[in-house]
């Protein structure tokens, strides 16, 4: 999977968790990935368990039962220098997935691994333009 220009958003802001996630879904919707019934069920996942991972990233994803609201594998990525709190942890980096079957582990599972190193991170929310972020990702998304 290729991450393209469309799937990313510059120095968005939001008022709380919801309305990040809420755009988090709805760009997915708009690339085609997913249907607009995933969006309410990637706020549901989110109050079953934070998609806050750590080292001010979230992963919002839909729940179990949310597979035949999606079209395609997909992900997006939406920077929030400004942060915005999941339950008190600060987020500046909104990583929304959507995976046929079961490819939504191995999105968790890559996206894990390069956020896991906060230098990592500070260069996507630093990063100026939508290629600086894609070419972080430039091997693509393994699914």
């Amino acid at each position: 999977m290729k991450l393209e220009k469309a799937d990313v958003r510059l120095n968005q802001h939001f008022s709380d968790k919801t309305a990040a996630i809420t755009a988090a879904g709805t760009l997915l919707q708009e690339q085609g990935y997913v249907t607009e019934e995933y969006i309410p069920k990637m706020i549901e996942r989110d109050r079953m368990t934070s998609t806050f991972i750590g080292n001010l990233v979230a992963i919002p994803h839909g729940t179990e039962d949310s597979k035949t609201a999606i079209l395609k594998s997909g992900i997006v990525i939406i920077q929030a220098p400004e942060g915005v709190s999941f339950d008190g942890n600060e987020v500046k980096l909104i990583i929304g997935i959507a995976g046929v079957e079961n490819e939504h582990l191995a999105l968790l599972s890559e996206i894990a691994m390069v956020c896991s190193e906060m230098e990592n991170v500070e260069k996507l929310i630093s990063a100026q333009n939508e290629a600086e972020i894609i070419d972080f990702f430039k091997g693509g998304i393994a699914v």
